[in-house]
């Protein structure tokens, strides 16, 4: 899976200006909100929350991946962001985040849902890449560093 098949340039923010992991997670849910990608903000919102209570999706690296599964959403959806300054997200290492993915997703598509969360998870293995997603300074250079790293994946 390419990840530029669920993600949308507009939905990609930098910076994103959040006080904690919850305002974090609900500007991304807005985002996905504001083009349409989901129906319901307030029930994709609840899905992601309760996802992160039962465990943190800060993975470490300064990277979290909060998902969650709804029927509002129509398809799998991604929302990708560079915070503003960095955020406590409970994270594995208990170093803070930069960098949010956040992965929305149909009940009934747990197979895409989860090819999505591993090909976003070995893409962020990688410290150039991640220091190269941090490091933009815009949406548009955020997207275009997925893009690239895509792009050479298949060449």
């Amino acid at each position: 899976m390419n990840l530029t098949q669920i993600l949308k340039p507009e939905c990609v923010l930098v910076p994103l200006e959040a006080s904690d992991k919850q305002e974090a997670i609900a500007l991304l849910v807005d985002l996905l909100a504001d083009h349409e990608l989901i129906k319901d903000r307030q029930q994709l919102h609840q899905a992601v929350w309760q996802r992160e209570q039962t465990r943190t999706t800060g993975i470490g690296h300064r990277v979290a991946i909060p998902h969650g599964k709804s029927s509002c959403c129509q398809s799998v959806a991604l929302a990708v962001a560079r915070t503003a300054s960095p955020l406590n997200f409970d994270a594995i290492d208990n170093e803070p985040v930069e960098l949010i993915f956040l992965l929305a997703s149909p009940v009934d598509q747990t197979s895409m849902h989860i090819d999505a969360l591993a090909t976003i998870s070995r893409m962020l293995t990688d410290p150039q890449l991640r220091q190269l997603l941090i490091d933009a300074a815009h949406p548009q250079e955020l997207y275009k560093v997925i893009c690239d790293h895509e792009s050479a994946q298949i060449s």
